[in-house]
C-alpha cells in the first residue's frame, strides 16, 4: 500500500520539493533560517500562504491580519474536506492529520482513486498520500533553507510547477472521466471569476459558484429519478 501510494503522489513530489525549496530560500533571504521554514511548514502547511507569511513575519504584521488573511486564503479547503466526511470520520484519529493535511494537490490526487477499491485499502492509501505531500514539502523548505546560504539562486518562475501538475491531474480526470460537464463548467466558471476577481480573489467566488452549478445540477437529477 505505501508503494502505491508513493507512486500516486509522485506528482506531488514534482512540485512541492522545488516550490518549498523556493519558499525555503526566500526564508532565508529574509533573515529566517532552515528550521523556521520547516517549524512554519509542520504547523502552517499550506503553501500559497506560506509565500505570504514571509511578507508578514518580515514587516511585522499583527496576528489578526495574519490570522485572517490565511483564513481568507485557505477557506477553499473547507469545500474539498466535504467530498471526503465518510472517509474521514471512519478514519478514527487520523481523521486529524487528514483535515490537517488537505490541500488542493492531495484532493486533486485522492479524487483520482478508483471508486471500486475497498474502504480500508482507499483510508490507507488517503493517509499515505498525506503523509508523503507533506514529506516532500518539508524536505524542501529545509532544502532551500540550506541552499540559499550557500548557494545564489534565482528561482524566478519556479511556482509554476504547481500549474503544471493540476494541468497533469485535469488531464488525468478528463481521461478517466465519461462525463466532461463538471471540468468544463469548473474551467468555463474558473476563467469568468479570474476576469472579474483578478488572479488573487477569484479561488473562493469560482469554487462557490462552480459548487451551486453542481449541487444544483446533482438536485435536478435526483428529482428526475424519483
Amino acid at each position: 500500500m505505501k508503494k502505491r501510494a508513493f507512486i500516486k503522489s509522485l506528482p506531488i513530489m514534482c512540485s512541492y520539493i522545488f516550490v518549498a525549496m523556493a519558499y525555503g530560500i526566500m526564508m532565508e533571504e529574509s533573515g529566517f533560517a532552515w528550521y523556521l521554514s520547516l517549524l512554519v511548514s509542520m504547523t502552517v502547511y499550506t503553501g500559497a500562504f506560506q509565500f505570504v507569511l514571509i511578507t508578514f513575519l518580515s514587516g511585522g504584521a499583527s496576528l489578526v491580519t495574519i490570522a485572517l488573511t490565511a483564513f481568507l486564503m485557505n477557506s477553499r479547503q473547507s469545500f474539498y474536506s466535504l467530498a471526503f466526511l465518510d472517509e474521514f470520520k471512519a478514519m478514527g484519529k487520523r481523521k486529524w492529520y487528514m483535515i490537517h493535511t488537505m490541500t488542493d494537490e492531495t484532493f486533486a490526487v485522492n479524487t483520482t482513486l478508483e471508486a471500486d477499491m475497498p474502504k480500508k485499502e482507499r483510508q490507507d492509501m488517503m493517509f499515505y498520500v498525506a503523509l508523503f505531500s507533506r514529506g516532500y514539502w518539508m524536505l524542501g523548505a529545509v532544502l532551500g533553507g540550506v541552499l540559499g546560504q550557500l548557494i545564489p539562486y534565482d528561482m524566478e518562475g519556479i511556482d509554476f510547477c504547481m500549474t503544471a501538475l493540476f494541468v497533469i491531474i485535469f488531464i488525468d480526470q478528463w481521461e478517466k472521466n465519461t462525463s466532461h460537464r463538471p471540468a468544463l463548467i469548473g474551467l468555463a466558471v474558473g476563467i469568468v471569476c479570474l476576469f472579474i476577481f483578478g488572479a488573487s480573489s477569484f479561488m473562493l467566488p469560482a469554487l462557490l459558484v462552480t459548487s451551486g452549478i453542481l449541487i444544483a445540477m446533482t438536485g435536478q437529477k435526483g428529482a428526475a429519478h424519483e
